[in-house]
């Protein structure tokens, strides 16, 4: 007899089957969930400060290798620990863990939905989670322009500059094989360097060996990068090769080899040199031609401070400003934060969204921000017509033959096409479009259409039209109907010409229509108008310099997406970035026209990082026991704000025109940076990791568990303003009343000194400083207090300085920006 199911069975069991299909309908929901990267940092430090290798490094070779066996132990137990939580809290299948993060930080990055990231959050011990976000690149004559030869290379000569210093270049890598790169076969380095300990990966392109002294360490991360999108194999190349070049280029500016020519298409444009050309160059790849992520940057961090980098530059950023916490609490700051704790300068690139006001992409104040501007150097392209005129562009190369005093046909690329109103004929981006017998030994204009408005034109098609048809040259011209376009000096195989300005392009459309004969019909029967190209490609010098480049990022600083203003100045210093030549990777994967090339002139505030990374570990080798707020001071408070002239430093405010502004600290912050007076700063300020949890947890509406949560550390002695941080500047967002500031001041220099204290107000501010003089003893302290007062209400910040005058010819610059908005 077989028993018949009870009721309460039945029930159980149609319960059941509705569970299974719940459940089976909530695995299709999240399985269409979609995936993204994730920061977790949990409770508790990274190896740097629980007893491991970074803060004391002991200069005994066995304690030194006892302690970084301590710290290794450290970092296998923490990793360990991030696979359990992830077991302990997360289903198999549901998550890909990418890195864990051990040395600055206790963290781990993964891959996962939203959902499980709301699981993560609940667990014990977690701190912080924040989403990845994508990372972008922020894309010589320099060191004469700063005055390195006569300075701080003028002692033990450029060929010892920066020795025993190592500067970490989180980036795209390097091509190994330049010459900025190599090591000196009758002055090789030394391998003695007893705090770094890096490693040099192998893959595609970077062979065993390419680590050979000059480079001492190179590293790739791309775990993030693999798990947002599939790479491409013929330029993502999973090594420390450098695809796109950007890499090469920032390492070659910092600490490149000394004296290495200049040599493009077989012209010599001079020799280039780094900052610290005796410097070592530890690589750390985090960026690739397609992709970049922050967990991969984060990555590259935590591991270039565990190597024991001295300088880390930064000319990436992330491509917004954080949504959802505070500029100086996200994940980037955070852990820049605690690079700067464990002792390491990091110089980050302002970003290149000027000239409009808050537009930075580096925050904090442990951060060195870096504006860029132009040199005294300019490069100019010059189309002679046949009527004499002569018209100024753009474009390095060289002339066509008789330098200018043989003419050639000039032909609109339209009046060339072989079908009427072709775009491509028009913009010469296909041999086919046009009439060979025409373009033939002519000068060819290619016009700025809508090709080019839309993006899918290039350069690089023009040259490789008109040089396949056997032009003499060509013109790429802009168009009345689409405006002045902005262009920079690249270099042409072929003689050419860019026009960016609309009112010279009007000039010459006016030749061409007097000397070309037309039919009724609009058809050319005669070619009259003739033209020359120039030679472009040497260099005059003189002109005002610095200007703060208009693609300079601009401040006030922000707390926040909200644009809420900080009391921190930014950017911190001005460096060159415009028009800068450096190393190029020749596979050039982020722009096909400098393919083949060894090196580039690029513009960009990525130019302008590597050269106060550079400059940084000049001070580094000079001073090894400075810390890194130490090294700021002496750059911020010894930076020039007058140009080559004299005259104040201005600032441009479109790239189309000639529109320039006297400069304020908010596009050069302390001014130009200058390198020979930063070795003797006279004073300096310095400020440590808890002085900036002071200063975080006194922001101004900002909850101090949220300040806990970030950095771990509780908000126990929170300062009275965020003025009060101890940096060499002082910046008010909204002044009521008075308010008192301190800054604490160190004689670094090894003589007694007595400074007079002397003040430029900002407009509406009366301002006090007490003492007005003082006399301070070898690397003794003094306190400056300083009273501000509003006395006028302005609807915008003003600007002025303190200025310390000591009695050895040190000058010490306090920059101040204030915004008075209340009287009481």
């Amino acid at each position: 007899m077989i028993n018949k199911p009870t009721p309460t069975f039945r029930a159980a069991s149609s319960f059941f089957l509705l569970l299974l299909v719940h459940l089976s309908f909530l695995k299709v929901v999240i399985s269409k969930e979609e995936r993204e990267n994730y920061i977790v940092l949990l409770e508790g430090e990274g190896a740097a400060f629980n007893g491991g290798s970074q803060i004391a490094f002991p200069a005994n070779a066995a304690l030194r290798e006892t302690a970084r066996n301590h710290s290794a132990v450290i970092r296998t137990e923490m990793v360990k620990s991030h696979d359990q939580f992830l077991m302990n809290n997360l289903e198999s299948g549901s998550y890909k863990k990418l890195y864990s993060f051990h040395h600055l930080v206790n963290a781990f990055a993964l891959h996962t939905t939203p959902s499980q990231v709301e699981k993560i959050n609940k667990a014990k011990g977690v701190r912080l989670i924040e989403k990845d976000r994508c990372m972008k690149l922020m894309t010589t004559y320099t060191p004469q322009f700063l005055g390195l030869p006569t300075g701080p290379w003028s002692k033990g000569g450029k060929s010892r500059a920066g020795e025993g210093v190592v500067i970490g270049i989180v980036d795209t890598g390097i091509y190994p094989f330049h010459r900025s790169f190599t090591n000196h076969p009758f002055d090789p380095y030394c391998s003695d360097l007893p705090r770094f300990t890096g490693t040099c990966d192998t893959g595609p392109f970077f062979p065993i060996g390419s680590c050979n002294g000059k480079i001492v360490s190179a590293r790739f991360f791309s775990a993030g990068a693999l798990a947002v999108m599939p790479l491409n194999a013929s330029r993502d190349y999973l090594s420390p090769f450098d695809a796109s070049g950007h890499g090469s280029h920032v390492a070659a500016v910092a600490a490149g080899n000394s004296d290495v020519p200049v040599i493009v298409d077989g012209f010599n444009y001079g020799s280039a040199s780094g900052m610290a050309p005796r410097a070592r160059i530890a690589v750390y790849k985090a960026i690739y031609p397609d992709v970049g992520t922050l967990v991969d940057v984060v990555a590259a961090i935590d591991q270039a401070v565990s190597d024991g980098v001295d300088v880390m530059t930064l000319s990436i950023g992330p491509d917004e400003t954080p949504q959802d916490t505070l500029t100086f609490l996200s994940v980037l700051d955070i852990i820049l934060l605690l690079a700067q704790r464990a002792g390491v300068f990091v110089v980050q690139a302002a970003g290149n969204k000027g000239p409009s006001p808050s537009t930075l992409v580096s925050f904090s104040p442990w951060i060195m921000t870096v504006a860029a501007s132009s040199t005294d150097r300019t490069y100019s392209a010059t189309l002679v017509l046949g009527n004499g005129l002569q018209l100024q562009g753009v474009g390095l190369s060289g002339p066509t033959l008789g330098n200018g005093f043989l003419k050639y046909r000039l032909v609109f690329a339209k009046d060339a096409a072989k079908v009427n109103n072709s775009t491509l004929a028009d913009e010469c981006q296909e041999p086919k479009a046009l009439q060979e017998g025409l373009v033939r030994g002519s000068i060819v204009v290619c016009n700025f259409s809508s090709g080019f408005y839309r993006r899918t034109s290039t350069l690089d098609a023009i040259l490789a039209t008109t040089k396949s048809l056997g032009a003499m040259g060509f013109v790429f011209a802009a168009n009345p109907t689409y405006g002045d376009f902005v262009a920079e000096p690249i270099t042409f195989s072929i003689p050419g010409i860019m026009i960016p300005s609309v009112s010279s392009v009007e000039a010459l459309m006016q030749y061409y229509a007097e000397k070309t004969v037309r039919n009724e019909k609009g058809v050319v029967l005669n070619y009259g108008a003739q033209a020359s190209i120039v030679e472009g490609r040497r260099a005059k010098y003189g002109d005002e310099a610095p200007v703060v480049s208009s693609f300079s990022s601009r401040g006030p600083d922000i707390i926040d997406a909200h644009l809420s203003l900080a009391d921190v100045l930014k950017p911190d210093i001005l460096a060159p970035g415009h028009q800068v030549w450096s190393a190029w990777s020749p596979t050039s994967a982020i722009g096909s026209i400098l393919t083949g090339y060894n090196f580039a002139l690029l513009s960009g505030t990525s130019m302008a990082c590597p050269h106060v990374a550079g400059i940084a570990a000049l001070l580094k080798h000079s001073y090894p026991s400075w810390s890194p707020s130490m090294i700021a001071s002496a750059m911020i408070t010894t930076a020039s704000k007058n140009d080559n002239k004299g005259k104040p430093i201005m600032a441009a405010q479109s790239p189309f025109a000639n529109e320039y502004q006297p400069a304020t600290p908010f596009d050069f912050g302390g001014g130009l940076i200058n390198a020979a007076a930063a070795l003797h700063p006279g004073l300096v300020v310095n400020s440590g990791f808890e002085d900036y949890i002071s200063f975080l947890c006194s922001l101004p509406n900002v909850n101090q568990e949220t300040v806990r949560t970030a950095t771990g550390r509780a908000c126990n002695n929170s300062k009275r303003f965020p003025s009060d941080l101890n940096i060499p500047s002082i910046t008010i967002s909204a002044l009521v009343g008075n308010i008192t500031v301190q800054r604490t001041f160190k004689n670094v220099e090894n003589r007694t000194e007595t400074y007079l204290c002397s003040v430029l107000p900002p407009e509406g501010v009366e301002i006090r400083v007490f003492p007005t003089s003082f006399t301070i003893d070898t690397q003794l302290t003094q306190d400056l207090k300083m009273e501000l007062k509003a006395t006028k209400l302005l609807d915008a910040f003003s600007f002025g300085e303190i200025l310390l005058t000591g009695s050895l010819d040190h000058i010490v610059r306090i920059p101040l920006s204030v915004f008075p908005v209340s009287l009481t």
